[in-house]
């Protein structure tokens, strides 16, 4: 699969949220120059230095220290003072509230969901990032226990084109699934 020219120059460390997953984030969601965006479970950060390239905030939380110097390495490398990395567990305790947009891609990311809640102004949104099925059927479950609404779920699946002079066909190489992304509103 292609990845963008300022996608390839980030570090990686643990799996990556990948292009056509933000993308589709970002759309689903609406943030923009003035969202302010909470997210857990950093990673490399490519999701949060995504975020924070187009909006006003963007606090992020991950229980891994070697995960957080790599993301602190990709918000040096993209200058972004609007992102703010922090070591912590988003299950447990978090500071911020009134946020548009919170995102949560870990282990059992319906453990964040309460916070999750609280840290959202009325209107806000929320996206998982769940790899399998049992966990989009537990994070759903638990939204509809909080009273989030609108939930919808989705697989991107994105396709490789050849396309030369004998013809077009598709690639048999690429990247299927990643995870399904759930959306919903508070």
């Amino acid at each position: 699969m292609f990845i963008p020219k300022h996608y390839r120059r980030l570090k990686r460390a643990p799996q990556v949220i990948l292009p056509k997953d933000i993308g589709m984030i970002i759309a689903y969601t609406g943030v923009d120059k003035n969202s302010v965006c909470l997210d857990a479970g950093t990673g490399s950060g490519w999701l949060a230095v995504s975020l924070a390239r187009i909006c006003k905030k963007v606090t992020t939380y991950d229980v891994r220290e070697d995960f957080i110097k790599v993301a602190e390495k990709n918000k040096a490398m993209e200058n972004l003072d609007n992102l703010v990395i922090k070591h912590g567990d988003f299950t447990k305790k978090i500071d911020e509230r009134d946020v548009d947009l919170v995102t949560l891609d870990m282990p059992n990311s319906e453990k964040g969901i309460r916070n999750a809640y609280r840290a959202l102004k009325e209107g806000g949104r929320i996206a998982g990032y769940l790899p399998q099925m049992e966990q989009v059927k537990r994070f759903v479950g638990k939204l509809e226990k909080f009273g989030f609404k609108d939930t919808i779920t989705f697989e991107i699946i994105a396709r490789d084109m050849l396309v030369r002079k004998e013809g077009m066909r598709p690639s048999t190489k690429g990247v299927w699934h990643t995870a399904y992304l759930v959306f919903a509103e508070k």
